[in-house]
């Protein structure tokens, strides 16, 4: 049947929002300025909900790739739909590194000038710098001034973020000792609190550089790979969270922590195998294994790779140079993206799992 208004040629709302929801970023900025119509229709609230629940379903990886002759990074944006593209984070106006990304947010701290932050989205070129903590971050936070931990909540459905910056904290001239110092800036605030806590637990490079937003709380892989490290951003409170037996009374194995479909998922890399679990129930911290996954087809890339993002469908992994995907359910690897000159930085060292959304900063 018919609807009433194709007589006349024009489309439902309904219709045009469905349409708009696919397009790209890019094409769907230049959509609004076809017509009062359509400008109003992509700027309201049950828009914005439902790209951004459409956006969820599309995996990506974002690469921050540094050019050892310019001393500046460009950012590769790894799309399983629509492949690769590039863009930068010069709206910032400063020189900076992605620290976390959290539901198509960066946190991105300033490279001169340490202690400043930034939140942006890259897909709008929207961005906010956050106002200074009234801690001085090169005497309090261990090592190198920064933050031992840097994590980024953000909520897609009430439009509100959190920044979060813990370390050890360090009184100048002395060791860290065991008093874990955590600072949360809160957007609907606009300000920071600070609360201290006393933690043992060590992170790698790579551990404290995965952390997923899930149940309104951060989580982070430790270095033992014997728990993960939750923090409650209702409460501000610091929990372990158990990982499943096979992993955490294993040893000799790589293991990485991510979001699947919204839920927390492990993987472990043992020899030619990539096993892969999720937490059924965040309650009860049931975990399942729900894929066992060959590498035998890329053995000699297996000593550095780095799973970064994933879905029910796909899996983006990174090596030194390349950026693979494996699709699940074909069980076919692809390579998506290869660095065709030296870069200083393996990818992995850097590679954040991501996705575009809208999200209105005023």
């Amino acid at each position: 049947m018919n609807h009433p208004d194709l007589k006349y040629g024009v489309f439902p709302d309904e219709i045009i929002h469905q349409i708009l929801a696919r397009l790209p970023m890019k094409c769907l900025f230049r959509a609004k300025s076809v017509c009062k119509l359509w400008y109003g229709l992509v700027s309201d609230k049950y828009f914005i909900r439902m790209y951004n629940e459409l956006s969820v379903r599309n995996p990506m990886m974002l690469i921050e790739v540094t050019e050892s002759s310019q001393f500046r990074s460009s950012l590769i944006c790894v799309d399983s739909l629509r492949g690769v593209s590039e863009f930068s984070l010069d709206f910032v106006k400063d020189r900076v590194k992605v620290r976390a990304s959290c539901n198509g947010l960066l946190c991105c701290s300033s490279i001169p000038d340490k202690g400043i932050y930034y939140v942006c989205n890259p897909m709008t070129k929207e961005y906010k710098v956050l106002p200074r903590s009234r801690e001085r971050p090169v005497t309090r936070f261990h090592p190198d001034g920064e933050a031992t931990l840097v994590g980024l909540a953000c909520d897609l459905l009430t439009q509100k973020y959190s920044v979060v910056l813990a370390g050890y904290h360090r009184t100048f001239g002395h060791r860290p000792d065991r008093k874990f110092m955590c600072l949360v800036f809160d957007s609907e605030c606009n300000k920071w609190r600070k609360f201290v806590s006393m933690q043992d637990d060590q992170f790698t490079h790579m551990n404290k550089n995965q952390v997923v937003y899930i149940n309104g709380s951060l989580h982070w892989m430790t270095e033992s790979c014997c728990w993960l490290l939750v923090l409650d951003l209702n409460h501000d409170i610091w929990r372990k969270m158990s990982l499943p037996d096979e992993i955490s009374s294993g040893t000799g194995n790589r293991v990485y922590l991510l979001e699947s479909d919204g839920s927390l998922s492990v993987i472990k890399i043992s020899e030619a195998w990539m096993s892969i679990w999720v937490l059924k129930d965040y309650g009860s911290e049931e975990w399942f294994m729900a894929d066992r996954v060959s590498l035998r087809c890329i053995r000699d890339m297996v000593p550095g790779i780095f799973p970064i993002s994933q879905t029910r469908q796909y899996i983006f992994l990174a090596t030194h140079k390349q950026v693979l995907v494996y699709q699940r359910n074909s069980r076919v690897w692809k390579e998506m993206y290869s660095v065709k000159n030296s870069s200083t930085l393996p990818l992995w060292f850097s590679a954040h799992a991501y996705r575009s959304t809208i999200f209105g900063f005023h």
